[in-house]
């Protein structure tokens, strides 16, 4: 069938308003009454009505438009999260509501003209790191005096990747063993470095620019004969690295209140939760340990993923940074038989709330195996203001037995340390992070 001439396509994902109809059909009754009792200035009073609904019928918008979101550009650090939403409304379209939502936020809505694309810059504070899905848009176009209007149409959320904010450690931890033919310590093997070992005499094979002249003219000259009768090379302690292994626990994501911690309550995005200081303090130490020139590697406890093996250099650092942005907790993770394997003699940091018996036995392993263990607690701060008496005391069991289990890693000679996020402790994590780099008689 075809269709009639000059008649207005239809137009899918187009409404009308109540006031718009409510308006026509007033202007409707005035102008039929009129004419049935023949009072022109009746149906007059309806012809503007009419007219104006027919405007804005006919010259209303045709499409829903494009409204897109852009992420700011470059690393993003917890805190404030910007981003920009671009507007490009469609012929017709007078005015645009916008409304903008974030998980954690309230939505905040804004009536913009439509005559032109536009920018509009959005930003959320949140102390979440790690992917955050921000800036859900919901949008509506009006026509002429919002006659028409297109429906509601959704733009986002999209994924924002929050890197921790930076902290500095002065100095790194050293695993009782070192790797490597080369690097920026000094190891106890003999080889090519700069540390005095010994002097002993020359034997093939000794580089001739190690022959300590002094040493030689002392013990091996012969007076009598004016003669060097052998001759004696310094020996030094070869240069090594170290490898450190960074091991995050993601089973565990709990926030300060423990009421939060069932389920049923959602943690509040501006205090970050036990795996945000674990991507902080696990990004920090890596950041030590490639400024040191040493190799640090990544693996987590909840995932069964392949580990991010050692290296150095500053790509690998930002490997290392990534991998940590995107750790998240799985449903339900698998208990491990055997702790994951880590190269020999590497420092091991553990990061993890310790709420359970899985990261400490672990520890325990990997301790027995001989590597130096740091055990780093990311628990934050508790609130237990909310919880009623039966919940109380099943905390204070859960708190106990976490106590219990952290004093067993001391004994078992693994060192334990306390991460804090709040605001003005950065002095004492660096002074716990510098009792750590003080050398130690180690007992295996």
């Amino acid at each position: 069938m075809s269709e009639r001439p000059g008649a207005r396509p239809a137009q899918p994902g187009l409404a009308t308003g109540t006031a718009a109809l409510t308006c026509a059909a007033a202007g409707a009754l005035a102008l039929v009454l009129g004419l049935l009792v023949g009072r022109p200035e009746v149906a007059a009073i309806g012809v503007p009505f009419l007219l104006t609904f027919a405007w804005g019928w006919f010259t209303g918008p045709t499409a829903p438009g494009r409204v897109t979101i852009e992420r700011a550009t470059g690393l993003l650090e917890a805190g404030t999260v910007a981003g920009t939403i671009m507007l490009a409304p469609p012929p017709g379209a007078e005015t645009v509501r916008v409304r903008v939502s974030s998980p954690g936020h309230r939505s905040n809505e804004a009536l913009l003209a439509a005559d032109s694309p536009r920018q509009v810059p959005v930003e959320v504070t949140t102390a979440r790191t790690g992917i955050n899905h921000l800036f859900r848009t919901d949008h509506v176009l009006s026509g002429f005096d919002s006659i028409t209007h297109t429906h509601v149409h959704q733009c986002g959320p999209i994924p924002v990747v929050v890197y921790p904010a930076s902290r500095e450690l002065a100095g790194l931890p050293l695993p009782p063993r070192l790797q490597g033919l080369t690097g920026p310590h000094t190891s106890r093997r003999g080889g090519d470095g700069d540390d005095v070992r010994d002097v002993h005499p020359f034997v093939p094979g000794d580089r001739l620019r190690r022959i300590d002249w002094r040493v030689t003219a002392r013990r091996s000259y012969d007076p009598r004969t004016g003669r060097l009768d052998s001759l004696y090379t310094r020996r030094t302690f070869a240069t090594a690295d170290a490898t450190v292994i960074l091991v995050v626990d993601s089973r565990d994501a709990v926030g300060p209140d423990v009421s939060t911690w069932g389920g049923g309550r959602v943690a509040a995005v501006d205090e970050a939760i036990s795996l945000d200081v674990a991507r902080e303090a696990a990004t920090a130490v890596a950041r030590a340990v490639v400024a040191a020139g040493d190799r640090v590697g990544l693996d987590d406890l909840g995932l069964r993923r392949r580990p991010v093996p050692p290296a150095g250099g500053r790509r690998h650092l930002d490997r290392i940074t990534s991998r940590l942005a995107r750790i998240a907790p799985e449903s339900f993770p698998s208990t491990r038989v055997r702790a994951p394997q880590v190269p020999a003699g590497a420092l091991v940091v553990l990061f993890s709330t310790f709420l359970d018996d899985e990261a400490a036995r672990v520890a325990q392993q990997w301790r027995a195996q001989g590597h130096r263990l740091i055990a780093v607690d990311t628990l934050p701060s508790l609130r237990t203001g909310t919880l009623d008496a039966n919940a109380l005391a099943a905390f204070r069991l859960v708190r106990l037995e976490r106590t219990l289990r952290l004093e067993r890693l001391r004994r078992a000679d693994v060192e334990v340390v306390h991460w804090t996020h709040e605001r003005g402790t950065a002095h004492e994590v660096a002074a716990t992070w510098r009792l750590l780099v003080r050398p130690r008689r180690w007992r295996r």
